[in-house]
């Protein structure tokens, strides 16, 4: 069970450094000059690189909770309150995950509707929900 924790962390930091970069790239897209077609297209290659590298990171990290959740029964029974409100902000996590993919696509179709102000405001969610995930499993408040 050691084993299946340890690469469960190294891949949920891994997703997340992940979705913290991402946005960042979003932050630059939205202030690329209409004329710079040359930097946008690099922007746009750098940010479907990340996405599709994040979310294979995001396969096995969810796998290996589930296991860890399922096969293990860490955090169930009495007492266990902290795994359903972790589960809730790994379900946020997957939905802000999603979102980025959504914001990408709308890139790549000229459609961004969304100043670099919003999109850094945007980045600051997955420090959140990390923090969120951390203190729920390591202090287990309830």
């Amino acid at each position: 069970m050691l084993w299946i924790k340890a690469f469960h962390i190294v891949f949920v930091a891994s997703w997340f450094a992940g979705l913290f970069y991402l946005p960042r790239i979003f932050v630059n897209l939205a202030m690329v000059a209409p004329g710079s077609t040359a930097e946008r297209e690099r922007l746009l290659l750098m940010a479907r690189k990340l996405l599709r590298f994040t979310t294979l990171l995001a396969v096995p990290a969810l796998a290996l909770g589930f296991w860890l959740w399922l096969g293990y029964g860490v955090g169930r029974g009495p007492g266990n309150g902290w795994m359903h409100a972790k589960l809730g902000v790994v379900v946020l996590a997957v939905g802000y995950h999603h979102a980025c993919a959504l914001l990408l696509r709308k890139f790549v179709a000229g459609a961004n509707r969304h100043g670099h102000r919003w999109y850094r405001w945007f980045n600051e969610a997955p420090v959140l929900l990390l923090l969120a995930a951390v203190v729920l499993v390591v202090v287990k408040p309830f």
